[in-house]
């Protein structure tokens, strides 16, 4: 079965500093790509994974309301919350068992923007 989601965007007011917190909680290289009037943060993915990229826009705003996008931290979920605070975010749940589906954390990213940390 395909994934529901194909896509998600991450609005930042600072796209470096969203760079810089991603890649440090993710454990992951968040990869900047620049195109004529515009920069975007790409998370690593390839083929049909799902994608996503971090990006400033002047309609689009960081929010702690709304859709709650969980991110794969495989098995780092520890070292993932860790790095929370000291890339500017802020720890709103602390790290819970979500019943048989692994566990989360919920975080305020660097921006402003909550998101949950997931690991099984």
């Amino acid at each position: 079965m395909a994934n529901q989601a194909v896509w998600f965007d991450i609005p930042t007011l600072d796209l470096d500093r969203a760079i810089r917190f991603y890649s440090a909680v993710l454990g992951v290289a968040v990869r900047k790509e620049e195109f004529p009037g515009m920069a975007i943060g790409v998370f690593p993915h390839e083929g049909a994974d799902v994608g996503g990229c971090l990006h400033r826009s002047e309609t689009d705003r960081p929010s702690d309301h709304g859709p709650l996008l969980y991110l794969n931290c495989k098995g780092r979920l520890d070292d993932a919350i860790a790095a929370v605070t000291a890339n500017g975010g802020k720890i709103l749940k602390p790290k819970h068992a979500i019943g048989p589906y692994g566990f989360r954390a919920v975080v305020l990213d660097s921006e402003g923007n909550r998101v949950a940390l997931h690991s099984d």
